[in-house]
């Protein structure tokens, strides 16, 4: 997996949502495709390590269903959304996007997808994680079928923690807090870094029963005191024995992650994404080292973490023959036997619960990480809501550094999203 996935995923979430009308309709096209017909399929994995396995599905789609022909192309994830948009905007977007899922709601919202419901795409839907399904829907209709998924969790260095008389992973950030002074103490490294961008700190704001936004009332969440005592608690963590100082520098990210896989911190939250890195790291030559449990909980004694992942989703400007041959190799790529196949070569989570198998669970990063998914927190169906973490993200690290206080910073951050949100109430 590449080290730059971490930069990928918070630029997903802050991307300006697409905006348009909502598109109408209650399923897609599950006509038989008439003669043999080409699709195009925007791929936005990582082209040298996670491609060839895709390109590979791809050939095996085509001998099983030799009428339908797909064009791959690997589009860069950081220019896929935009891509996308202004394809879709001029009626050229490819049939079949793998759409980032923070995408997915302002994509159906703009009228870009075709409602899967009642197609072949979406038979299998009871095999797939509940949350995953709710996070491919929008306004009461399914247009994305999951195909890859991850989580954030607590990463830890099991021979540290031994070390310093642990024996278990914290559950809460008090007790965090606690083991990390422990393990300065007696390992004499630190005991926790953590990445200070808004995705990693949605823990803190779920651990206090909130959300930046709460969709169902039309409530912007960010100003209410749950969400301040969450951010709180971060910095009460950065300014205690054994945390890591913050850093907001550019190399932040990649220091952090060379500090845990060397051994110079016991814990970190971290993403399945890792994994991969972690393992060539000295200090887990030996990968039973690597622990994985949920991230702690706060003060509501809940534990959370944003689920991220991609879907497959298909273009509703497509005729009727190539949607139908869409849905068809949508379902052939989320398939049990597809999505066992990627997890093995690629590293990465299923989003079906068949899909893990003895041979996919062999990999100890992905076995850690499917006990964990249970305390995933879907995100709300809302267009604008991966919007909302980038300006969230400008108002967190003035706050962590000190420069607003963090109401203010919060109360900013509010004002901010009640732009993109103004039928929203406060809180």
């Amino acid at each position: 997996m590449r080290r730059g996935i971490a930069a990928a995923v918070l630029a997903a979430a802050i991307a300006v949502s697409a905006s348009a009308c909502g598109s109408g309709g209650s399923g897609g096209s599950s006509a038989k495709a008439a003669g043999p017909v080409t699709i195009t399929w925007w791929d936005t994995s990582d082209a040298t390590n996670e491609a060839p396995t895709y390109q590979a599905l791809v050939a095996d789609f085509e001998k099983a269903n030799p009428d339908i022909t797909v064009k791959y192309v690997n589009v860069p994830f950081a220019d896929a959304q935009t891509k996308f948009q202004t394809a879709a905007g001029s009626k050229g977007a490819p049939d079949v996007l793998r759409s980032d899922v923070g995408w997915t709601p302002g994509f159906a919202k703009a009228g870009y997808l075709v409602p899967l419901d009642g197609t072949p795409a979406a038979a299998d839907t009871s095999a797939f994680e509940k949350q995953l399904i709710t996070q491919a829907s929008y306004s009461g209709h399914l247009y994305g079928v999951p195909l890859v998924t991850d989580t954030l969790g607590l990463m830890y260095n099991k021979a540290l923690f031994a070390k310093a008389g642990i024996t278990t992973a914290p559950t809460s950030w008090d007790q965090l807090k606690a083991d990390s002074a422990l393990v300065k103490q007696k390992d004499g490294v630190d005991g926790f870094d953590f990445n200070a961008a808004s995705y990693y700190a949605m823990p803190f704001l779920y651990g206090e029963g909130t959300d930046m936004v709460d969709a169902t009332a039309q409530k912007i969440t960010l100003s209410s005191p749950a969400a301040v005592k969450g951010i709180n608690t971060i910095k009460d963590l950065l300014a205690s024995p054994g945390v890591g100082k913050l850093d907001t520098t550019a190399n932040a990210y990649a220091s952090m992650m060379d500090r845990f896989e060397s051994g110079q911190v016991a814990m970190i939250v971290q993403g399945p994404w890792e994994t991969t890195n972690v393992y060539k790291g000295t200090a887990f030559s030996d990968k039973t080292n690597l622990g994985i449990a949920p991230v702690p909980a706060g003060s509501t004694g809940k534990s959370g973490a944003p689920i991220g992942g991609h879907n497959l989703v298909a273009y509703a400007g497509s005729d009727a023959a190539h949607q139908a041959a869409s849905e068809k190799f949508i379902a052939f790529m989320t398939s049990a036997q597809s999505q066992q196949t990627i997890a093995t070569k690629n590293a990465t989570l299923p989003t079906r619960s068949d899909a893990y198998t003895p041979a996919v669970t062999a990999n100890p990063g992905i076995a850690g990480f499917q006990t964990i998914l249970g305390a995933g927190v879907p995100r709300p169906p809302l267009a604008e809501y991966s919007s909302i973490y980038g300006l969230f993200n400008t108002e967190l690290l003035k706050i962590l550094a000190g420069q607003e206080s963090t109401q203010a910073g919060m109360d900013n951050a509010t004002t901010a999203t009640r732009k993109l949100l103004p039928g929203f109430a406060t809180q």
